[in-house]
């Protein structure tokens, strides 16, 4: 007991230091010239962490990501052969990858020559890299380096800009640098010198809807953050509590029980633990603790591996990311065929026999845990897709700790029947007997799984504005999904598997009967939506109203500006407040708010009537015209090169937060915000006072 409890804590510590915000290795950049020559070579210089390593170039698909060299924009010069590693490169075989990998540890040198062309050049590029240490790796990451100037053959002179020598920390990297035009800085858009000071020393694309713009726009970036919380910051809701995370893994994991490959062997363990509680009571009891506790450990360590692997950054950049929704969804798809019965998932049957001989070899808590791990083999064919759809949810719920969470209520809940039984045996005989009832419950949850599917292909088509799944397309998916729940619970409608098990004329029970009528209401309830009605208890997964092409819904509110600086020009223009909601094709409290807050009649007619409102979505995948160089708060330098990332950044900058939904109430002439700041918070009457304010 006392080493299960000891492992636990040591996992829990291990991913709580891991998923905490890593910066182990630190590049400068520089591009070094020689006098007369027209070859020159552009320098990416790493200190690396003890215990972290950087890949090196060339390791090819199948390996971890190497150092690439990559071009923006390169006018008047051009590249001369390939990236080349410098340094003490460190070569070693990798059994993950199967393959020989070479990496450099506390200090790299990657080189690039280039060749100038012409007598004035401009150059935009950047290192993207790879760092692991042994336990977690961290996502690629960029190293960028900008500049302009003459060819230093056309110039020896030095003065003249013939040899230029950049050291470390020079205008590329160093965010206290202001470099004129002419030196490699930035170019100055005309009409908007102000407009967008407070981003930093580079100028946003005039495609942004900044051309236009009048002075005095530099307060409308400066940051707010004191004034905000002098007058009362909401704190930002996540998608979803860790309470909710537990409860929901607590609930897949009776869900898991009842299933056809779990229910029928809980009388056949508890009775392996009675033979032994006959001889030694104490003893029968430690077992079936020990192995509830065991299934414990196995499942919360799959939920740390989760984390682990891909971190809290990762895990928070793929909850938008196209194609891991897009495998999210063919994923939960698979998982669906597979609970009605067109194919079954499990693994390889060496596996279990190997695991139970052993088991069988063994004595003491070694063989109760092996026998745990057992259960886990064989019944992977009815709890994976419980798994999966439980680890999809908390790896896309903006909290690193969720899939821990969510993994301890699931082996919690399967644990529970197990170690009771093996307590009180007497309560068998009051347990329902394996049956079809089972089968029922597998074909329900495949069209839960079914339904969940498209929620995940509705955020990549979102974030990319593919347009494949708008609000009535996804209402018509979900009605078609529940209306055949309802008929196959009623019984109107069979599968193979109640073929197989002999009920094809057997009448539902009237639990079932009752499930399919609510299952059928909803799908009714869902009919009005595809004409404009809210749909409030769907409002979390749909998509936005206003992807919907027919709306006869005239209390909906659609933000007139989807752009910062427009909105707050036309506020000007109109002599009203801005109200800026920041959200996200992804974010599900967004929707409640819109659905359950927005429709209200008297918060609708005050948004509509009383504020030019701005909704800014902050996963928008949207390129920029041009990327934008920014530098945080720490003095780091990043590139935003998507909508949404600007937007993202202003959040961040000027108001200091980073969760959707995040509103707040501006001053379009000073950017100064006129209230405090609301988050996530579906009372009507306090929203109404936020606006009245």
């Amino acid at each position: 007991m006392k080493k299960l409890t000891i492992i636990l804590l040591l996992l829990v510590t291990a991913v709580t230091m891991q998923a905490q915000m890593a910066d182990p290795v630190h590049f400068t950049s520089e591009l070094k010239t020689k006098e007369g020559s027209d070859v020159g070579e552009i320098v990416f210089k790493a200190t690396i962490d003890p215990g972290w390593h950087v890949y090196s170039t060339d390791l090819g698909q199948d390996g971890p990501i190497e150092a690439t060299f990559n071009v923006v924009k390169m006018e008047g010069a051009e590249k001369v052969g390939k990236l080349t590693p410098r340094g003490k490169e460190i070569k070693k075989f990798d059994e993950m990858f199967g393959m020989e990998l070479r990496f450099f540890e506390q200090a790299a040198t990657f080189v690039q020559k280039v060749k100038f062309t012409k007598p004035q050049y401009d150059i935009d590029c950047y290192l993207e890299y790879g760092a692991c240490n042994d336990q977690s790796c961290l996502p690629p990451t960029q190293v960028e380096l900008k500049k302009k100037g003459e060819s230093p053959k056309a110039s020896p002179s030095p003065s003249e800009g013939g040899d230029v020598q950049l050291p470390k920390g020079s205008e590329e990297t160093s965010p206290e640098a202001s470099p004129s035009p002419s030196e490699g800085g930035d170019v100055q858009l005309p009409n908007v010198p102000d407009t967008t000071a407070a981003l930093g020393h580079q100028t946003p694309p005039p495609s942004e809807g900044l051309g236009e713009a009048s002075t005095g726009e530099a307060s409308l970036w400066s940051p707010v953050i004191s004034e905000l919380q002098a007058a009362g910051m909401d704190k930002p809701l996540t998608d979803h509590s860790l309470f909710y995370i537990l409860l929901m893994g607590f609930v897949g994991g009776l869900l898991a029980v009842c299933m056809p490959c779990i229910w029928p062997i809980i009388p056949m363990t508890v009775s392996f633990f009675l033979k032994r509680a006959k001889t030694d009571k104490k003893a029968g009891i430690r077992d079936a603790v020990t192995y509830g506790l065991s299934i414990i450990v196995i499942y919360l360590a799959l939920g740390l591996l989760v984390t682990a692997i891909f971190g809290s950054d990762t895990l928070n950049a793929m909850s938008t990311n196209a194609v891991f929704n897009v495998f999210l969804f063919v994923l939960l798809v698979v998982f669906a065929l597979s609970f009605f019965g067109w194919f079954e998932i499990k693994l390889p049957d060496s596996w279990a026999n190997a695991v139970d001989s052993k088991a069988s070899a063994t004595s003491g808590l070694l063989s109760i845990f092996l026998m745990a791990f057992t259960l886990v083999l064989v019944s992977f064919s009815c709890t994976a897709p419980i798994i999966g759809l439980l680890l999809v949810e908390t790896t896309t719920s903006g909290n690193w700790v969720a899939p821990a969470v969510g993994m301890f209520g699931f082996a919690l809940a399967l644990a529970l029947p197990f170690t009771l039984f093996a307590l009180f045996p007497s309560w068998l005989k009051q347990a329902p007997k394996s049956g079809s009832w089972m089968t029922t419950l597998k074909v329900t949850l495949g069209f839960i799984e079914l339904a969940f599917a498209l929620k995940f292909l509705s955020v990549a088509d979102l974030t990319n504005n593919w347009h494949l799944l708008d609000r009535e397309v996804f209402l018509s998916l979900w009605i078609v999904i529940f209306g055949l729940l309802g008929a196959y619970l009623c019984g109107w409608l069979k599968f193979q598997e109640d073929e197989v098990g002999g009920d094809l004329q057997k009448p539902k029970p009237v639990l079932c009967i009752m499930g399919g009528l609510c299952s059928l209401a909803f799908a009714v309830y869902m009919l009005p939506g595809l004409w404009g009605a809210p749909c409030k208890a769907v409002s979390a997964f749909a998509p936005p109203m206003n992807t919907q092409d027919f709306n006869l819904n005239t209390k909906t509110v659609e933000a007139r500006f989807t752009d910062y600086d427009l909105g707050m020009a036309a506020a000007r223009a109109e002599g009203k407040p801005a109200f800026i909601d920041f959200t996200g094709f992804g974010c599900v409290n967004c929707r409640k708010m819109e659905a359950a807050v927005w429709t209200d009649p008297r918060v609708a007619d005050k948004l509509k009537n009383d504020f030019v409102l701005i909704s800014l979505y902050v996963d928008d995948k949207t390129p920029l015209a041009e990327p934008i160089e920014v530098t945080d708060g720490q003095g780091n330098t990043k590139t935003l090169r998507t909508v949404g990332a600007k937007w993202s950044y202003l959040q961040s900058h000027k108001f200091g937060a980073n969760a959707q939904p995040f509103y707040v109430i501006l001053d379009p002439v000073t950017g100064r915000p006129l209230s405090g700041s609301r988050a996530y918070n579906e009372d009507v009457d306090e929203y109404l006072k936020f606006l009245s304010q």
